[in-house]
Protein backbone atom coordinates (compact mmCIF):
# COMPACT_ATOMS: atom_id res chain seq x y z
CA UNK A 1 0.00 0.00 0.00
CA UNK A 2 1.56 3.42 -1.06
CA UNK A 3 1.99 6.17 1.58
CA UNK A 4 -1.33 8.66 0.26
CA UNK A 5 -3.58 5.15 0.47
CA UNK A 6 -2.13 4.41 3.83
CA UNK A 7 -2.84 8.23 4.95
CA UNK A 8 -6.67 7.79 3.73
CA UNK A 9 -6.95 4.31 5.46
CA UNK A 10 -5.75 6.51 8.86
CA UNK A 11 -7.69 9.16 8.19
CA UNK A 12 -10.95 6.84 7.71
CA UNK A 13 -10.03 5.51 10.53
CA UNK A 14 -9.42 8.50 12.79
CA UNK A 15 -12.32 10.39 11.77
CA UNK A 16 -14.60 6.82 13.10
CA UNK A 17 -12.93 7.17 16.14
CA UNK A 18 -9.87 5.08 16.62
CA UNK A 19 -7.81 6.57 19.10
CA UNK A 20 -4.32 4.80 17.65
CA UNK A 21 -4.79 5.87 13.96
CA UNK A 22 -4.94 8.98 15.25
CA UNK A 23 -2.26 8.96 17.20
CA UNK A 24 -0.33 7.48 14.19
CA UNK A 25 -1.04 10.69 12.11
CA UNK A 26 -0.12 12.88 14.70
CA UNK A 27 3.80 11.33 14.62
CA UNK A 28 3.84 11.37 10.87
CA UNK A 29 2.74 14.86 10.13
CA UNK A 30 5.07 16.21 13.10
CA UNK A 31 7.72 17.44 10.83
CA UNK A 32 4.81 19.36 8.91
CA UNK A 33 3.74 21.15 12.35
CA UNK A 34 7.71 21.80 13.22
CA UNK A 35 7.92 23.33 9.47
CA UNK A 36 5.25 25.72 9.37
CA UNK A 37 5.93 26.44 13.05
CA UNK A 38 9.48 27.91 12.26
CA UNK A 39 7.79 30.49 10.08
CA UNK A 40 6.20 32.19 13.55
CA UNK A 41 9.36 31.91 16.17
CA UNK A 42 11.06 34.73 17.07
CA UNK A 43 7.57 36.54 18.01
CA UNK A 44 8.11 36.43 21.81
CA UNK A 45 6.38 33.07 22.02
CA UNK A 46 8.16 29.33 22.76
CA UNK A 47 8.83 27.15 20.07
CA UNK A 48 6.84 24.01 21.52
CA UNK A 49 3.85 26.32 22.67
CA UNK A 50 3.80 27.24 18.84
CA UNK A 51 4.01 23.08 18.41
CA UNK A 52 0.92 22.75 20.98
CA UNK A 53 -1.11 25.16 18.72
CA UNK A 54 -0.09 23.78 15.35
CA UNK A 55 -0.81 20.10 17.14
CA UNK A 56 -4.43 21.40 17.55
CA UNK A 57 -4.54 22.51 14.06
CA UNK A 58 -3.18 19.34 12.46
CA UNK A 59 -6.04 17.54 14.80
CA UNK A 60 -8.70 19.67 13.59
CA UNK A 61 -7.46 18.72 9.81
CA UNK A 62 -7.66 14.62 10.34
CA UNK A 63 -11.49 15.30 11.76
CA UNK A 64 -12.28 17.95 8.78
CA UNK A 65 -10.40 16.24 6.34
CA UNK A 66 -13.08 14.93 3.11
CA UNK A 67 -11.55 11.67 2.20
CA UNK A 68 -13.55 11.70 -1.06
CA UNK A 69 -12.30 15.53 -2.52
CA UNK A 70 -9.22 14.57 -3.92
CA UNK A 71 -7.28 17.45 -1.89
CA UNK A 72 -3.95 16.20 -0.70
CA UNK A 73 -4.22 16.22 2.89
CA UNK A 74 -1.23 18.59 3.56
CA UNK A 75 -2.60 21.24 1.23
CA UNK A 76 -5.38 20.62 3.79
CA UNK A 77 -4.15 20.80 6.69
CA UNK A 78 -1.26 23.65 6.37
CA UNK A 79 -3.84 26.37 6.71
CA UNK A 80 -5.48 24.66 9.56
CA UNK A 81 -2.08 24.35 11.52
CA UNK A 82 -1.22 27.89 10.59
CA UNK A 83 -4.30 29.30 11.17
CA UNK A 84 -4.46 27.91 15.22
CA UNK A 85 -1.01 29.76 15.46
CA UNK A 86 -2.04 32.90 13.73
CA UNK A 87 -5.28 33.25 15.87
CA UNK A 88 -2.86 33.06 18.69
CA UNK A 89 -0.40 35.88 17.14
CA UNK A 90 -2.99 37.64 16.53
CA UNK A 91 -4.73 37.66 19.93
CA UNK A 92 -1.70 38.08 21.80
CA UNK A 93 -0.88 41.29 20.01
CA UNK A 94 1.88 39.90 17.66
CA UNK A 95 -0.41 40.32 14.58
CA UNK A 96 -2.91 42.87 14.05
CA UNK A 97 -5.72 42.20 11.93
CA UNK A 98 -9.25 44.99 12.68
CA UNK A 99 -12.01 43.73 14.68
CA UNK A 100 -14.31 44.27 11.69
CA UNK A 101 -12.33 42.12 9.14
CA UNK A 102 -12.12 39.41 12.11
CA UNK A 103 -15.84 39.70 12.48
CA UNK A 104 -16.62 39.39 8.60
CA UNK A 105 -14.35 36.82 8.29
CA UNK A 106 -16.38 34.88 10.47
CA UNK A 107 -19.32 35.24 9.39
CA UNK A 108 -18.34 34.57 5.75
CA UNK A 109 -17.06 30.91 7.17
CA UNK A 110 -20.27 30.42 9.06
CA UNK A 111 -21.94 31.25 5.30
CA UNK A 112 -20.13 28.99 3.59
CA UNK A 113 -20.69 26.05 5.98
CA UNK A 114 -24.24 26.96 6.30
CA UNK A 115 -24.76 27.16 2.50
CA UNK A 116 -22.72 23.76 1.57
CA UNK A 117 -24.91 22.30 3.36
CA UNK A 118 -28.34 23.46 2.22
CA UNK A 119 -27.57 23.62 -1.25
CA UNK A 120 -25.16 20.06 -1.65
CA UNK A 121 -22.24 21.89 -3.00
CA UNK A 122 -20.04 24.59 -2.40
CA UNK A 123 -21.62 28.11 -2.70
CA UNK A 124 -20.31 30.93 -4.97
CA UNK A 125 -19.42 34.43 -3.51
CA UNK A 126 -22.65 35.93 -4.65
CA UNK A 127 -24.52 33.62 -3.36
CA UNK A 128 -22.33 34.26 0.22
CA UNK A 129 -22.54 37.84 -0.54
CA UNK A 130 -26.40 37.71 -1.04
CA UNK A 131 -26.82 35.88 2.28
CA UNK A 132 -24.62 37.90 4.24
CA UNK A 133 -26.37 40.89 2.40
CA UNK A 134 -22.74 42.27 1.75
CA UNK A 135 -20.95 43.14 -1.53
CA UNK A 136 -18.77 39.99 -3.13
CA UNK A 137 -15.92 42.99 -2.94
CA UNK A 138 -16.38 42.95 0.73
CA UNK A 139 -15.68 39.31 0.69
CA UNK A 140 -12.54 39.17 -1.51
CA UNK A 141 -10.91 41.93 0.20
CA UNK A 142 -11.75 40.14 3.68
CA UNK A 143 -10.40 36.49 2.67
CA UNK A 144 -7.18 38.25 1.15
CA UNK A 145 -6.42 40.49 4.18
CA UNK A 146 -6.77 36.75 6.31
CA UNK A 147 -4.93 35.07 4.10
CA UNK A 148 -2.14 32.73 5.70
CA UNK A 149 1.67 33.64 4.63
CA UNK A 150 2.31 29.80 4.02
CA UNK A 151 0.28 30.31 1.14
CA UNK A 152 3.06 31.27 -1.37
CA UNK A 153 4.68 27.82 -0.80
CA UNK A 154 1.38 26.01 -0.85
CA UNK A 155 1.39 23.01 -3.29
CA UNK A 156 -1.70 22.65 -6.38
CA UNK A 157 -2.53 20.07 -9.12
CA UNK A 158 -0.94 17.30 -9.42
CA UNK A 159 2.58 18.57 -10.23
CA UNK A 160 2.69 20.30 -6.88
CA UNK A 161 2.96 23.95 -8.84
CA UNK A 162 3.07 27.16 -6.07
CA UNK A 163 2.38 30.59 -6.34
CA UNK A 164 5.60 31.31 -5.53
CA UNK A 165 7.14 29.27 -8.50
CA UNK A 166 4.50 30.84 -10.79
CA UNK A 167 5.42 33.90 -10.36
CA UNK A 168 9.34 33.02 -10.66
CA UNK A 169 11.05 34.49 -7.95
CA UNK A 170 12.54 32.10 -5.06
CA UNK A 171 12.36 34.22 -2.31
CA UNK A 172 9.62 36.29 -2.74
CA UNK A 173 7.47 34.97 0.19
CA UNK A 174 9.35 37.00 3.16
CA UNK A 175 9.48 40.39 0.86
CA UNK A 176 5.62 40.12 0.22
CA UNK A 177 5.03 39.06 3.74
CA UNK A 178 6.48 41.59 5.44
CA UNK A 179 6.09 44.26 2.48
CA UNK A 180 2.02 43.13 2.08
CA UNK A 181 2.76 43.72 -1.42
CA UNK A 182 0.98 40.73 -2.42
CA UNK A 183 -2.00 41.11 -0.73
CA UNK A 184 -2.47 44.98 -2.21
CA UNK A 185 -1.36 43.57 -5.71
CA UNK A 186 -4.32 40.78 -4.86
CA UNK A 187 -6.58 43.89 -4.28
CA UNK A 188 -6.11 45.54 -7.11
CA UNK A 189 -7.69 42.20 -9.26
CA UNK A 190 -11.11 41.95 -10.29
CA UNK A 191 -13.28 39.76 -7.71
CA UNK A 192 -13.43 36.72 -10.37
CA UNK A 193 -9.70 36.77 -10.24
CA UNK A 194 -9.28 37.18 -7.00
CA UNK A 195 -11.63 34.04 -6.25
CA UNK A 196 -9.60 32.14 -8.76
CA UNK A 197 -6.46 32.83 -7.20
CA UNK A 198 -7.96 32.09 -3.70
CA UNK A 199 -9.63 28.47 -4.49
CA UNK A 200 -6.29 27.36 -6.07
CA UNK A 201 -3.54 28.27 -4.37
CA UNK A 202 -4.71 29.32 -1.01
CA UNK A 203 -7.31 26.56 -0.48
CA UNK A 204 -5.57 24.07 -3.02
CA UNK A 205 -8.58 23.44 -5.26
CA UNK A 206 -8.23 22.12 -9.02
CA UNK A 207 -9.28 24.31 -11.80
CA UNK A 208 -12.33 21.77 -12.71
CA UNK A 209 -13.78 22.06 -8.71
CA UNK A 210 -13.19 25.95 -8.66
CA UNK A 211 -14.76 26.04 -12.17
CA UNK A 212 -18.00 24.07 -10.74
CA UNK A 213 -17.69 26.99 -8.21
CA UNK A 214 -17.96 29.77 -10.47
CA UNK A 215 -19.85 28.18 -12.69
CA UNK A 216 -17.27 28.13 -15.49
CA UNK A 217 -15.68 26.21 -17.93
CA UNK A 218 -12.49 24.92 -16.64
CA UNK A 219 -10.76 26.23 -19.87
CA UNK A 220 -11.84 29.77 -18.44
CA UNK A 221 -10.59 29.53 -15.03
CA UNK A 222 -7.22 28.34 -16.25
CA UNK A 223 -6.83 31.43 -18.89
CA UNK A 224 -8.28 33.55 -16.20
CA UNK A 225 -5.65 32.09 -13.79
CA UNK A 226 -2.35 32.56 -16.21
CA UNK A 227 -3.83 35.98 -16.63
CA UNK A 228 -4.22 37.06 -12.96
CA UNK A 229 -0.64 35.72 -11.89
CA UNK A 230 1.01 37.25 -15.35
CA UNK A 231 -0.51 40.69 -13.66
CA UNK A 232 0.37 39.75 -10.44
CA UNK A 233 3.65 39.54 -11.71
CA UNK A 234 3.53 42.87 -13.11
CA UNK A 235 2.53 44.94 -10.69
CA UNK A 236 5.13 42.78 -8.31
CA UNK A 237 8.05 43.42 -10.32
CA UNK A 238 7.23 47.15 -9.94
CA UNK A 239 7.61 47.58 -6.03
Amino acid sequence: MDRSNEQLRLLRLAQSGDTAAKEQLIRDNQALVWSIVKRYTGRGTEAEDLFQLGSIGLLKAIEGFDCTYGTRFSTYAVPKISGEIRRFLRDDGAMKVSRSVKELGYRVHTARETLHQTLSRPPTIHEIANWLEVSPEEIAACETALLPPDSLQREIGEDGTTLEQMLGEACMEERVVESLALREAMERLDVRSQRILLLRYFRGQTQQACARQLGISQVQVSRLEKKAVQQLRKWLAQE
